[in-house]
């Protein structure tokens, strides 16, 4: 009896220190906040994580939170001092977080310098830059815009009436006026349409790439009342003069073009594979194709104005962010997945998530993309447009962000003042004069801009 006695002692001992062990592994995990919430994307965070704990015994928890609540959750988070160990988050949010002391600037630095900076591309380690030294958060995928052409219509056209590919404000308007027949075909699509966030990219980028910032670097005040973003609306008048009527967007510009109706328009990647026939929500229906689509489209990242300092490329970054009090092991799991993980990260969407880190773009390539997974990047584009996208990582900009406007900034795209002012502008309601300075007070007012 005294033995069995022992025994169920025994027994119960262990059952409770398997308990205590159980909760202190629990306890001891990390945990990651991720918006990239889809079944198939938490799939493979889930999987990385599950590696992860194989090779270090650390357990990852990852958390699905939507985007668009990410903000609100975080600084929820960071008033009740629960914040996680590591969020994935866009740029629009990394440098104010800092200021708001949400996310610890030496921690994400340190993990950079143990990587290798210059194993980073410049362009988004550059926006995550911040002014005493370091950067805001890791720099984990993102995309470029990009603006397409028909390189069949191109060399179709009068020697004499392109200047070569659209990569400069004055190639661009001679090929726009050149292959201007509509109702056939117009010579550009822009963003005309006052409620869609994508006429603020396109307008952005034109306006970097003429050296017209939001924040004056002098004053560090919002400030577009200069000569460089005065021209930057004129030009995009001019465009907006090739491009069909109405209120135009994304949809618009990529039925046009698929129908064959657009020379040239400005898109996202996420039409790599469409442009390649992978997705029959988008039909390719142009008839006047010698090759498919994609094999006749030029790609064009960055471009320049006549006063911009060099080409310039709006771009979407997202990091890996650090938050203020995290275990401090979690700089392991970021360097798991910049590394060994990396390439798996990559292929949750690898139209959209550009390598930003060179060395692992031969293994992007050879991730298939499309709804199916039907080809290989590699196989539906050569390396020489490969090479152009990827080395326009280096060109991405974004106004604010390095200047601390993250916020104004958000408040630009969520109100859409700026590109309200700007359709009436186009429509000949005001001069450039005046629609800058419109635009420049209407910006002041808004949170976070003055």
């Amino acid at each position: 009896m005294k033995r069995c006695r022992i025994f169920l002692v025994g027994v119960i001992s262990i059952v409770f220190l398997t308990g205590v062990s159980g909760v202190m592994a629990q306890q001891a995990g990390l945990s990651f906040w991720t918006t990239e919430i889809e079944p198939k994307r938490m799939a493979i965070q889930k999987d990385l994580a599950q590696r992860f704990t194989r090779h270090t015994g650390i357990g990852i928890e990852i958390v699905p939170v939507e985007e668009s609540k990410l903000p609100t959750r975080v600084l929820a988070a960071a008033a009740a001092n629960a914040l996680p160990d590591m969020v994935f988050v866009p740029l629009d949010y990394v440098i104010a977080w800092v200021k708001e002391q949400v996310l610890d600037p030496a921690a994400a630095s340190s993990v950079i310098r143990e990587i290798g900076v210059d194993s980073f591309a410049k362009g988004p380690l550059r926006l995550a830059e911040l002014e005493g030294g370091g950067w805001a958060a890791i720099p984990a995928d993102g995309w470029g815009q990009l603006l397409l052409y028909r390189k069949d219509l191109f060399a179709a056209a009068a020697p004499e009436a392109l200047l070569g590919p659209p990569d400069t404000w004055e190639k661009i308007l001679a090929a726009a006026q050149a292959l201007h027949n509509p109702p056939k075909v117009w010579g550009i699509a822009v963003g005309t349409d006052p409620t869609q966030v994508y006429t603020q990219q396109v307008f952005e980028q034109f306006a970097l790439s003429n050296g017209a910032r939001l924040v004056n670097p002098k004053s560090g005040e919002v400030d577009l009342n200069t000569p460089e973003f005065l021209q930057a609306l004129k030009f995009y008048k001019k465009l907006a003069g090739f491009t069909p009527p109405g209120n135009i967007y994304w949809r618009q510009t990529r039925e046009d073009y698929f129908g064959g109706r657009e020379a040239m328009i400005i898109w996202s990647p996420f039409i790599l594979d469409e442009m390649a026939g992978l997705r029959d929500s988008a039909p390719v229906t142009a008839r006047d194709l010698a090759k498919p689509l994609h094999e006749s489209t030029g790609i064009i990242t960055a471009f320049k104005g006549p006063m911009g300092p060099g080409p310039a490329q709006w771009g979407q970054v997202s990091y890996f962010g650090i938050p203020v009090g995290a275990d401090p092991r979690v700089k392991k799991w970021a360097r798991f997945l910049l590394e060994e993980g990396y390439v798996e990260w990559l292929n949750m969407a690898p139209e959209g998530k550009f390598p930003l880190r060179p060395q692992y773009v031969n293994e992007w390539k050879q991730l298939q993309i499309g709804v199916d997974r039907k080809a290989k990047i590699a196989d539906l584009y050569p390396d020489e447009v490969i090479d152009t996208i990827i080395s326009g990582v280096d060109n991405f900009n974004r106004w604010g962000f390095a200047s601390g406007k993250g916020a104004c900034v958000g408040q630009i795209y969520g109100t859409k003042t700026l590109i309200r002012l700007l359709r009436r502008y186009l429509d000949g309601e005001m001069t450039a004069e005046e629609a800058a300075g419109q635009m420049n007070r209407a910006v002041r007012a808004l949170e976070g801009c003055f």
